[in-house]
């Protein structure tokens, strides 16, 4: 007997995930999986051929509602001379009941999309209640939908964007600066984008820190979503060691972010510094912040739990509406 499964684009896959039902949707996805209810490993990763590409590969199995799935994702930096996408993804969503697949659909836009709705769910809950000034450092399409999320959480008014490329910071404001109610400038310097800035987001590929403690100001919330290997780091240390740190999942920071795997090594701190994770912020068993004056961090590293649950919200659309192509597996 074969298996009937939906295909679905990315073009599919973007008109029926708006980003303000996604930020609503991740808020749940973290609330479960920090209160145990999500059965999740630690991705596995392998690096692959001469250029050391990365493939990892996400499961993970939601019991209520019930929701299965696995997300495959590749990082080959050399995509772009290419003509393809540095970060590419593929979604299986399967019955729960069965196993059987049910649906195929593009992961990309939803990495992309995702990605930005979790940092903005870290705003809602650690950024202080007036923050408006907003600093992106990374030009790319994480640069662009962070600025898209963040706006369903914080009421922006000032927001600057830096990357080491002139040509890339020109780019971005003139492209986004007809998606955004702020004021969108490209300052020369990092260390001018995140002076006094409010809301930090670093949306990196460097491998060695892009942002000074000096820099940062108190009060600030500092978003890290670059970095995603333990011989990797994006913020300078002291920064990690003097803010106060959330993760999105600790058993994946202590052994995939080098931000923290890094800092524990050199004894700047021990895991004990992880205050939490943002789920359990997220359903009020742990304060986001304790004072304005407060630095905070939340370590992003994305969670099989986000995807699977965004490809459900897809999925069940998707068959609402009749979109996508049905095939037999």
């Amino acid at each position: 007997m074969s298996q009937r499964f939906r295909l679905l684009t990315e073009a599919h896959v973007a008109s029926l995930l708006p980003m303000g039902d996604l930020v609503t949707a991740m808020e749940g996805a973290l609330a479960r999986f920090s209160a145990g209810e999500v059965l999740q490993p630690v991705r596995t990763v392998l690096m692959v051929g001469p250029q050391q590409g990365y493939f990892g590969l996400m499961p993970a199995y939601v019991p209520s509602p019930a929701q299965l799935g696995a997300k495959i994702v590749t990082v080959f930096g050399d995509n772009h001379a290419k003509g393809l996408p540095s970060h590419l993804a593929t979604i299986l969503l399967l019955d729960p009941d069965t196993g059987a697949l049910i649906a195929l659909m593009d992961g990309r836009y939803i990495t992309e999309a995702r990605t930005a709705a979790v940092s903005a769910v870290s705003a809602r809950h650690m950024a202080r209640a007036d923050a408006t000034t907003m600093a992106i450092l990374g030009t790319g399409v994480q640069g662009k939908s962070h600025l898209e999320a963040m706006a369903h959480v914080r009421p922006l008014k000032d927001v600057r964007v830096w990357s080491p490329n002139p040509a890339s910071r020109q780019r971005f404001v003139g492209e986004m600066a007809g998606h955004t109610a702020a004021r969108l400038t490209a300052p020369d310097t990092a260390e001018a984008a995140v002076r006094d800035a409010d809301i930090v987001v670093l949306v990196t590929s460097s491998p060695t820190p892009v942002i000074d403690d000096a820099w940062v100001a108190p009060g600030t919330h500092v978003i890290s979503v670059g970095a995603c290997r333990p011989t990797q780091r994006e913020m300078a240390p002291a920064l990690v060691a003097r803010g106060r740190l959330v993760v999105d999942s600790r058993a994946a920071a202590l052994v995939e972010s080098g931000d923290v795997v890094l800092g524990i090594k050199d004894g700047l701190f021990t895991d004990a510094h992880v205050a939490g994770e943002l789920g359990a912020v997220t359903a009020g068993r742990l304060a986001g912040r304790t004072t304005d004056a407060e630095i905070t961090i939340f370590k992003s590293l994305g969670m099989a739990v986000e995807d699977v649950v965004a490809a459900d919200l897809v999925y069940r659309r998707a068959v609402e509406t009749g979109a996508g192509t049905t095939l037999d597996l």
